[in-house]
């Protein structure tokens, strides 16, 4: 196949793969979040009139120009109705595609996108099975913790599954690209979600249908783990949101302190989720709140842009005692390192195995494109240094210097 379709069709694969994912993982957060807003305004004190005893609560509700009433019973009701919906493949189907394309975007370019030769000297290939281990390893010790006996103690088993994802992503980040640990730390957790549904949710769900068509009771101990898992569930949405969202925005996965940004992230996000699980029925962890804002505000000082101090502008005489005027590099001396270190990715003709056109539609083959992205080439070379991407071509700290001092000089003669 030419290598020009074959990279074209391979980027339609991953804008696909990218689509379904958004899209079915829109539809379980989405159910997630209205199941849980749904239990936490249940009228459990003031049932409808007529209510029966085995009811719960009951709720009512007005949405799309009619009106909706709900009742949830306390354990089963005493004969199973002829069509019962189930909530499972909006997860599945979400962990499926996310897994695609983790491998199309990730794995089958892992020496693009998973290694980063100012981090690490891995290769590709541990890089991938790095990556992969993450995900069974995650599920494995979440696993065996949630059938431990410290499963009992909510605060203690919380604390030491964010603990095990705090060290997940020092090490990934000390091992991979910022962006590739981040998006595995994700990928680990959101595999946990959906082992959840798969291993604990649903075969608990499945166990009271068939108690209830047997006429039998329910084993509470599985009802029970799959309430746990639930909620682990719940307060994971909203750090594997940001991690989704994270890859486009290089100032988080680029940072020097990457690992502990998302973490501070992290624990924000927890706290946000928190707010709104408790917030119709507990006041006195309200507080969580504006501990959350304040860690978010945390993580933007935290990635905030080193700001250069740039060389003086008049810093010699010349013989006849005149200020003379120091500038940087020109464009005409600077394009050739640009052509070295960015074109694989960033010319009207790329490179770089798999691109067919410029990066982001930039295009950097001539001096006058270089003036015009002049600004943008300096924020992502020297400020923030996350270009080249994963520093694939090695541009070294002299090389970004020099492109500091050319558009500094620019800067200092309003060019």
């Amino acid at each position: 196949m030419d290598p020009g379709l074959q990279a074209h069709l391979h980027d339609w694969l991953n804008l696909l793969l990218r689509w379904a994912h958004f899209i079915t993982g829109v539809a379980w957060i989405g159910a997630s979040f209205y199941f849980n807003w749904l239990e936490n305004h249940l009228e459990r004190q003031l049932k409808t009139e007529g209510a029966g005893e085995d009811i719960a609560g009951d709720l009512w509700a007005v949405h799309g120009g009619g009106f909706y009433y709900l009742q949830k019973f306390e354990v089963a009701p005493p004969k199973l109705p002829a069509t019962l919906h189930w909530f499972k493949y909006e997860a599945y189907f979400t962990w499926i595609t996310g897994f695609a394309l983790l491998c199309s975007l990730y794995y089958m370019n892992a020496g693009v996108y998973m290694v980063d030769r100012t981090v690490s000297d891995i290769s590709a290939t541990s890089a991938v099975a790095l990556g992969i281990a993450s995900l069974v390893l995650s599920w494995l010790f979440y696993d065996i913790l949630c059938k431990s006996p410290l499963r009992k103690h909510g605060l203690a088993t919380g604390a030491i599954i964010f603990a095990w994802f705090a060290a997940l992503a020092w090490f990934l980040s000390d091992q991979l690209s910022g962006r590739a640990a981040y998006i595995h730390v994700g990928a680990a957790i959101g595999t946990i979600m959906v082992a959840n549904v798969f291993f604990g949710i649903i075969p608990a769900q499945k166990e009271l249908v068939a108690a209830v068509k047997e006429g039998r009771t329910p084993e509470a101990s599985k009802g029970k783990d799959a309430l746990l898992r639930s909620r682990h569930n719940n307060y994971f949405t909203l750090p594997v949101l940001f991690i989704m969202i994270s890859n486009h925005y290089s100032t988080t996965y680029s940072n020097s302190l990457n690992w502990l940004v998302l973490i501070v992230v992290a624990l924000a996000g927890i706290g946000v989720r928190h707010y709104f699980n408790v917030r119709h029925f507990d006041k006195k962890n309200l507080w969580v709140l504006p501990i959350a804002f304040v860690l978010l505000a945390v993580a933007i000082y935290m990635t905030r842009p080193v700001v250069r101090v740039p060389a003086p502008v008049g810093s010699g005489e010349t013989a006849e005692g005149v200020e003379q005027l120091v500038t940087g590099p020109t464009t005409a001396e600077i394009l050739p390192l640009i052509h070295a270190r960015c074109s694989g990715c960033h010319s009207e003709s790329p490179t770089l195995l798999g691109f067919t056109a410029p990066v982001m539609g930039l295009a950097l083959d001539t001096e006058g494109q270089l003036n015009t992205q002049a600004y943008r080439v300096y924020q992502t070379t020297v400020v923030a240094r996350n270009m080249p991407f994963g520093n694939m071509t090695e541009m070294t700290d002299e090389e970004r210097d020099m492109v500091a001092r050319w558009y500094e000089g620019r800067v200092a003669n309003n060019e």
